[in-house]
């Protein structure tokens, strides 16, 4: 009974996603427009060069593309430097956290369920002739599946110890086989901030982008409650699906007439890198 009124919980959550992608329709039925397969097979092979786009970006990254990778790890290992100090934390305040939150986490992140979820967005603007859906629908698909892959090759290469283990945060085995030493990245943590990122970037208010984002940052944040992984597996995750988004996002503005991104203008929103002093932090422009 309980996990049936999660599922509705989460396809709720998905239903509120769609019709905020959806904003105007711009349902339009001409003589001369492709045909649902025609569309279909068009946005098909987008999805895959999209993931082909993202992943060839480092052959062309630049210094300050270079300087964004270099932060990422000073952060990434600044923040494990900590993790079982914040894990520690987070054990301990677990009991104060509804089990609706957790379960949600579980649930949301799952690829089963996350593919489920943006194959349905993409189904629902092919069928209803809406391109701002429709499009919304091939980002989500193309970058859940180049971050969905990218999180698995890099966890089995990685092969660090999840929490639960009580190996502690610097134990690894590479390509390690088992459950327990795949804690990097979170899988979790990257669908679900890939989705709310995707669907956030497409409005300028904030008062609308802030519950989206939380929503999407909300299972991240779970999995380490739950001791699946530590908090710089999470934070890793978030910044691996940002940047896959932004990059597959530009590849489709060549593609579809509906964007994102005013003018295709690469500065609408960035995300920085700063440092002053002893302060080390992130600049999210929009």
């Amino acid at each position: 009974m309980y996990f049936c009124k999660m599922k509705k919980v989460f396809y709720s959550l998905c239903f509120l996603f769609t019709l905020l992608a959806t904003g105007q329709t711009d349902v339009t039925f001409k003589k001369d427009r492709p045909s649902l397969w025609e569309d279909f097979t068009y946005d098909a092979g987008n999805v895959f060069k999209g993931v082909g786009y993202a992943y060839s970006r480092p052959l062309y990254w630049q210094k300050g593309d270079f300087i964004k990778l270099g932060a990422t790890a000073g952060l990434t290992l600044g923040i494990s430097a900590f993790d079982d100090e914040i894990r520690e934390d987070f054990v301990n305040q677990k009991e104060h956290v509804p089990n609706l939150i957790l379960d949600y986490g579980w649930y949301a992140g799952s690829p089963q369920n996350n593919f489920g979820a943006t194959g349905a967005v993409y189904l629902t603007g092919l069928f209803t002739r809406n391109q701002k859906l429709r499009r919304t629908g091939v980002l989500l698909l193309s970058a859940a599946t180049a971050t969905g892959f990218l999180q698995q090759v890099t966890k089995s290469f990685a092969g660090r110890a999840r929490p639960q283990t009580n190996l502690g945060s610097n134990h690894f085995k590479p390509f390690g086989g088992t459950a327990g030493y795949r804690s990097f990245p979170s899988g979790h943590a990257i669908l679900t901030f890939t989705n709310a990122h995707v669907v956030a970037k497409q409005f300028e208010s904030w008062w609308v982008k802030g519950p989206i984002y939380a929503i999407g940052l909300t299972p991240g944040i779970t999995r380490i409650y739950e001791e699946q992984h530590w908090a710089s597996d999470v934070f890793l995750s978030w910044v691996i699906s940002y940047f896959v988004v932004e990059s597959i996002d530009k590849y489709l503005d060549k593609k579809y007439d509906q964007k994102y991104n005013k003018q295709s203008n690469p500065d609408l929103t960035s995300l920085n890198f700063t440092f002053s002093g002893n302060t080390v932090g992130m600049i999210y422009s929009f």
